[in-house]
């Protein structure tokens, strides 16, 4: 099974390139992150057009994840446990229904700049939250894949000038270690554990002509469980979309899971 993630900075401003991406691409799960855009105003036909069912978690101009899957859909989780006041729709998660089942979780990290302030302080207790419900669903233990828009730099050959992101909310100690964290309560990187010595990147900022020096970051990950992590057959970076026209900041990263 073919599970890609992407933050499209807007899903109907990026449409056509979603939709050749994943007519080129096919995959059997797609990933959304900042869709911006509520429930009723995503484009869905299109989606549903293309052969995929949908779970959409919506804001309106802002954040928002989605579920795009060619297998049908069950267990809708909408929003991250631990705090009933949080209406940032940065998380949703479902069980696709192939094989045994596999569950599937799109992930919209917060950014947490500026250091320190309330959207850091936002950042590590949305983090606290993120590891509870990890450790809580892994007893389950169904093949899991979080995946998404981490905001997060594991280390600094993941980033091409670590010194001008010190300090920064992606590379903070406290924003780190949360992330080692959710590795030691037995997750796996996909991508790093394939690729141990490499560096690619996953975002190129708009600004300075980051793409085309290719001055990016990668902060795009696949976190999984030690059931999905047997299942691990290739982790790649697909980085022509973003050379594309009116292509987003990120670009798509998929993972395969030779499931039966």
């Amino acid at each position: 099974m073919k599970i890609a993630t992407w933050n499209v900075n807007s899903v109907r401003a990026r449409l056509p390139n979603v939709l050749d991406w994943l007519a080129a691409a096919n995959p059997d799960v797609l990933l959304l992150q900042e869709t911006k855009t509520t429930d009723t105003d995503f484009p869905a036909l299109e989606f549903e057009s293309a052969g995929y069912h949908l779970e959409i978690h919506g804001q309106k101009s802002y954040n928002g994840v989605a579920i795009a899957s060619k297998h049908k859909l069950t267990n809708i989780r909408r929003g991250l446990p631990g705090d009933d006041s949080d209406e940032q729709a940065r998380y949703i998660e479902a069980t696709v229904d192939v094989g045994n089942g596999v569950k599937v979780a799109s992930i919209y990290l917060p950014n947490g700049n500026p250091v320190p302030g309330e959207k850091f302080d936002y950042k590590l207790s949305w983090m606290d939250r993120l590891v509870s419900h990890v450790e809580k669903s892994l007893i389950s233990e169904i093949p899991t894949a979080w995946a998404g828009d981490y905001n997060i730099l594991p280390q600094d050959r993941d980033c091409y000038a670590p010194e001008k992101f010190a300090g920064d909310a992606l590379t903070m100690p406290a924003s780190r270690a949360r992330f080692r964290t959710l590795l030691n309560l037995g997750l796996t990187e996909a991508w790093r554990t394939l690729h141990p010595q490499a560096q690619e990147f996953s975002y190129w900022d708009y600004q300075a002509g980051a793409w085309p020096k290719d001055n990016g970051l990668r902060i795009d990950h696949f976190l999984l469980s030690p059931q999905a992590a047997d299942l691990l057959g290739s982790c790649e970076i697909d980085s022509a979309p973003r050379g594309q026209e009116k292509a987003s900041d990120h670009t798509p990263v998929w993972c395969q899971l030779d499931t039966a």
